[in-house]
């Protein structure tokens, strides 16, 4: 059976030449994009609760593009003006070009890994005496937690923002030959929006290992993995796959 149409579990990407585009026109494709799972923020009462003081913090520790937005949503509802003194470890290059939507970049002290959470450990190390804020969601990688304790740091986590379940009802009569999936919580939406979700000849779609397991636990069949040393990328990993499947 043909491959025709793909339905990928995250927003639109907002660059126009996307590699999905390329997909797309290579493989006469039809590709929805979906959000299974969206982030909302928690309020500066609920930060509170949490015993969470900005002004105790000497250094923030951001993860994600997320990390940073909520960080400075809650600063400004607690009316705390970040001093130029703070300083920032961001997790990649990505996230720290993200923080420029907040702070001059040249005259602030960001120090920034090249990929994953321990690729920040040495610049860690570095500043052991620094007091740092960790904001997070409610569904932190056990990585960095094991990794701050690790270090002996003087560190807090800030529960800032959720990860929320997507309405998806709509979709309940809709089919797709390719599902993609690219977190457990995108898997665990599935699950929730249709409990009565079988794939017969759909095809699931995971990248990484976390979603790999989350899959396999709630008894989906993959097909299609990445990254893998011939498929870095999850549309490297579709084309791959589809070419192979609609030669036939």
């Amino acid at each position: 059976m043909k491959i025709k149409t793909i339905l990928v579990s995250q927003p639109e990407p907002k660059m126009e030449n996307s590699p999905y585009s390329r997909l797309i026109e290579k493989e006469k494709l039809k590709v929805d994009f979906r959000p299974f799972i969206h982030v909302e923020g928690v309020d500066a009462k609920n930060v509170r609760q949490q015993k969470i003081d900005l002004n105790n913090y000497t250094a923030i520790v951001l993860t994600s593009r997320n990390s940073v937005d909520h960080f400075f949503r809650i600063a400004e509802e607690m009316r705390f003006k970040v001093p130029d003194s703070m300083k920032y470890f961001c997790q990649s290059e990505a996230v720290a070009y993200y923080l420029q939507k907040y702070v001059v970049y040249r005259k602030r002290k960001i120090y920034v890994g090249k990929r994953t959470f321990t690729d920040i450990v040495p610049l860690l190390k570095k500043y052991k005496t620094e007091k740092f804020l960790l904001p997070s969601s409610d569904s932190l990688k056990l990585e960095v937690s094991e990794t701050m304790d690790g270090l002996g740091l003087d560190w807090k986590r800030g529960i800032f923002y959720k990860t929320v379940i997507s309405d998806l009802s709509d979709l309940r009569d809709v089919y797709y030959d390719i599902l993609v999936f690219f977190s457990p919580s995108g898997i665990e939406s599935l699950l929730k929006n249709f409990p009565d979700f079988e794939q017969n000849e759909t095809r699931i779609a995971v990248f990484g290992n976390t979603t790999v397991n989350a899959a396999t636990g709630a008894g989906l069949r993959i097909d299609i993995k990445a990254p893998t040393p011939d498929t870095p990328s999850m549309t490297m990993a579709l084309q791959k796959y589809i070419s192979s499947i609609n030669k036939k």
